[in-house]
């Protein structure tokens, strides 16, 4: 453009922080640290009873990180060599690569374009004798189709798994991502709506799945006196897995206390976010991503905000294109979201274990994989875009920045002149 986009002078100040910490999180953390107990369960337990109780859930267990809590959630809904796990392909490696270490192959699925979530419709016709699991990953925080996601999986009498780890607080219909399914794997990490600097979480309603997730990476609670299932006990005092999954109580003690004023920080998030997508309402080539109004659905503390860009309302300016114009205004964007998992070669041709084949059809009887053709997960990275994310209820600056989004789409015609294209792939993987 000729001229640099305005909207944006005001200095935003902390409208982006996050996570907040405070003092209170500064002495929970040092009340651990000096009494040593850094490796000791109490404070664990104590976050576990409280996570499970605000989720809605039984039983709460803790890890060292989402990927491990995901991982074990598989293995204890039943996934084992062989099998076979649909999920979407438009989504972070760690909500279904973990099944490899199982020796189950993954399936990938399209990606609904305006949700980001795993497409119901394209599921069913996916599914074989080996099916054991659905991943239903509730993309950037916005609430999978569960209602058909169930459906289906209870037709096929298959295990749902959720990975809530953008979505914690969520709600579908009502109800908190994570009480749908069978199970859920929840990442804690510092950059997520709810962090314990570095963890995750596995809710289920489940004893037998709880046990199970105990067994695999928790040997110093897995007792004889503690578990009911008989198959089980004789194992007791080793981790099945051959892991060591618990989380650090200098996480849990951060857990507990942002785990306290969650909900409360949460609506002014929701607040700020609904008014920037209330304020961009009309303005050509963006589309909110966020459920609808009247569908008791939210999006939680808006993990990792994105838009949906509609390049047809300006001309097919490429999506490279406008993410530089606002850039250039000062507007944090970033174009596409995570790039399609199964064009990756890892789930092509590596041999991870040395298994003579590549690792995704270890237990196959084929000997290479079938790459799947999902041309919406293909074309999705040039039709999503990461946008500000508000977690403070700042009207004017909001504004501002809706202004520059504004200016850039009103210009559009200008910047058809010099517009790039977009690159072969971009994102990350």
């Amino acid at each position: 453009m000729n001229e640099k986009v305005s909207g944006v002078a005001i200095d935003p100040g902390d409208i982006f922080t996050w996570p907040i910490i405070t003092e209170e999180d500064e002495e929970a953390v040092l009340e651990v640290l000096r009494r040593g107990a850094m490796s000791a369960r109490d404070v664990t337990l104590q976050f576990e009873e409280e996570y499970a109780r605000w989720q809605g859930n039984k039983y709460a267990l803790a890890f060292n990180n989402g990927t491990s809590a995901l991982q074990t959630a598989m293995w204890a809904v039943g996934v084992r060599a062989g099998d076979e796990v649909i999920s979407l392909s438009v989504t972070y490696w760690a909500t279904i690569l973990p099944c490899l270490s199982l020796g189950a192959t993954p399936v990938f699925a399209e990606v609904d374009p305006d949700t980001l979530t795993l497409d119901p419709d394209d599921i069913e016709h996916r599914i074989t004798g080996r099916t054991k699991a659905i991943v239903a990953q509730h993309n950037y925080g916005h609430p999978s189709d569960m209602d058909s996601i169930i459906a289906i999986a209870k037709k096929h009498d298959l295990k749902v798994i959720e990975d809530v780890a953008h979505a914690q607080g969520s709600l579908y219909k009502g109800k908190k991502l994570g009480t749908f399914g069978d199970v859920s794997g929840i990442s804690l990490m510092s950059q997520k709506s709810l962090m314990a600097g570095e963890g995750g979480m596995l809710t289920t309603d489940d004893k037998d799945i709880y046990e199970h997730a105990v067994a695999w990476g928790h040997y110093a609670r897995f007792k004889r006196d503690l578990v009911d299932n008989e198959n089980l006990k004789p194992y007791a005092g080793l981790p099945l897995g051959g892991y060591k999954y618990r989380m650090h109580q200098l996480s849990s003690a951060v857990g507990r206390v942002q785990l306290k004023h969650y909900d409360e920080r949460c609506v002014e998030v929701r607040k700020a976010m609904n008014l920037f997508w209330d304020l961009m309402e009309g303005i050509p080539g963006m589309k909110a991503h966020r459920p609808p109004e009247d569908s008791k659905s939210t999006m939680g503390g808006w993990y990792n905000s994105v838009g949906l860009y509609r390049p047809e309302e300006l001309g097919g300016l490429s999506i490279t294109a406008y993410t530089n114009a606002l850039l250039e205004a000062g507007v944090p964007v970033n174009p596409g979201i995570n790039r399609p998992l199964h064009l990756h070669p890892l789930f092509h041709d590596c041999d991870i274990y040395g298994h003579g084949k590549p690792t995704v059809v270890a237990f196959q009887e084929q000997e290479k994989p079938d790459v799947p053709s999902l041309p919406v997960s293909e074309a999705i990275h040039g039709r999503a875009m990461r946008v500000p994310n508000f977690k403070k209820f700042y009207p004017e600056i909001i504004e501002q920045y809706v202004q520059a989004f504004r200016k850039v789409s009103d210009n559009y015609r200008i910047l058809l002149k010099n517009d790039p294209g977009n690159p072969p792939g971009f994102g990350k993987w």
